[in-house]
């Protein structure tokens, strides 16, 4: 399994969540929801709702009762839909997999501080190849890439 970061992007105002590998050039593109996008985004700027969104919700029963997110595994693409698993440790030390969409499991997994995992194979087949730009620190150049690409490409362009 890769470790991967994620990025939200929102091309055409249909948001599209970059999974990307940490010491790669990769990219696994999720399309999600105008709500979980924001969600993703509210938990990625650290903004906090004067009261709790359902991702927040599901962070506190999930302490409440005494367990953690430990890890978000995206697993597989099926007809073009993207299939995640939920890992929850409890408090004996026991892991629960749990079925879910990938966006609510990556704003779960943000909210909890805890890995995004893709395996290579899912990479190797959906992923898309950015290479690194030869001049380091130039974020500018890499976006307005993404954005040029997101404009050719439709979810249905990832059905099986």
């Amino acid at each position: 399994m890769e470790v991967i970061g994620v990025r939200v992007e929102m091309p055409s105002n249909q948001p599209i969540v970059l999974l990307k590998e940490i010491d790669g050039t990769r990219f696994l593109p999720i399309w999600v929801g105008a709500v979980e996008a924001t969600s993703i985004a509210f938990a990625q700027q650290g903004v906090e709702p004067p009261r709790p969104l359902t991702h927040d919700l599901a962070i506190t029963l999930i302490d409440e009762l005494d367990a953690v997110v430990t890890a978000v595994h995206v697993t597989h693409i099926q007809d073009g839909v993207f299939y995640a698993n939920l890992i929850l440790r409890d408090s004996a030390g026991h892991n629960h997999t749990i079925s879910a969409r990938p966006s609510d499991a990556i704003a779960l997994a943000l909210r909890a501080s805890a890995n995004i995992l893709s395996s290579s194979e899912l990479l190797d087949e959906i992923g898309i190849e950015i290479p690194e730009q030869s001049q380091a620190g130039d974020e500018n150049q890499e976006v307005e890439r993404f954005r040029e690409f997101l404009d050719q490409i439709n979810p249905e362009d990832f059905a099986g």
